[in-house]
């Protein structure tokens, strides 16, 4: 049988994810040209490399498709509903680091707390007759972060694609997404709420609870794991 992990198929992510398996004595590398989403695992009987885009990762994990998979937390969080019960963590590999974050006009000055934004909502809608719009692509995560803190009277847009602009553009009157140092935020002229970090994200390794195991995948799944200095999961 084989063990299949997917990385990230290109970019910083790609590079990293390969750097940190390669430091650890796990030669992992592309093949082919880079139109090619092909890649091996060198020295590892029985492991396939995957090359996906980061945000199919924890689908294809949920789905068992893939045995291990690196992505961010972010998008496991956000991508699988009680995401625990469908992929563990193994490692959390240090680099890829973003904050989901959420984020005000600058000229809102007496909004700083979810609080303050849950009282603005409300001041909007009856202002406008609609509800306030915060702009994002983590929808779960979002929904979940505001109802735990009481926020209420706002409505997602969903935004794939240079969420900060659309407040600017008037599209939305907040935002929600990940920033590493908040130059764009700034720069679009959005302020942090004070409160407003909803998630500290990194690439990590993950392992799917749903893929089907043989006697020989945990095998292999064993000398990998020894491979990389890690410890096994409590169950695949």
């Amino acid at each position: 049988m084989t063990v299949k992990l997917g990385v990230p198929s290109k970019g910083r992510l790609m590079e990293k994810t390969f750097d940190w398996f390669g430091a650890r004595g796990v030669e992992v590398r592309r093949t082919g040209s880079e139109r090619e989403y092909a890649g091996a695992v060198e020295g590892m009987d029985g492991v396939e490399l995957v090359l996906l885009s980061a945000g199919e990762i924890p689908r294809e994990l949920a789905a068992g498709r893939i045995h291990l998979g690196v992505t961010g937390s972010d998008l496991v969080r956000d991508k699988l509903p009680v995401w625990e019960e469908q992929a563990t963590e193994l490692a959390e590999l240090g680099f890829g680091h973003a904050d989901l974050v959420v984020a005000v006009p600058k000229a809102w000055v007496d909004v700083d707390t979810l609080d303050d934004l849950d009282a603005a909502a409300a001041a909007f809608r009856a202002v406008h007759g609609f509800r306030m719009r915060v702009a994002t692509k983590y929808h779960r995560l979002i929904r979940e972060f505001f109802k735990a803190h009481g926020v209420a009277e706002y409505q997602l847009v969903d935004s794939q694609g240079a969420t900060e602009g659309t407040v600017k553009n008037e599209t939305a009157e907040a935002v929600a997404d990940i920033t590493s140092t908040g130059e764009t935020l700034r720069a679009n002229h959005l302020k942090l709420l004070s409160d407003g970090l909803v998630h500290k994200s990194q690439a990590t390794l993950y392992v799917s609870r749903k893929a089907e195991w043989t006697d020989t995948d945990r095998t292999i799944l064993a000398d990998l794991m020894a491979r990389l200095r890690l410890s096994l999961p409590d169950r695949t």
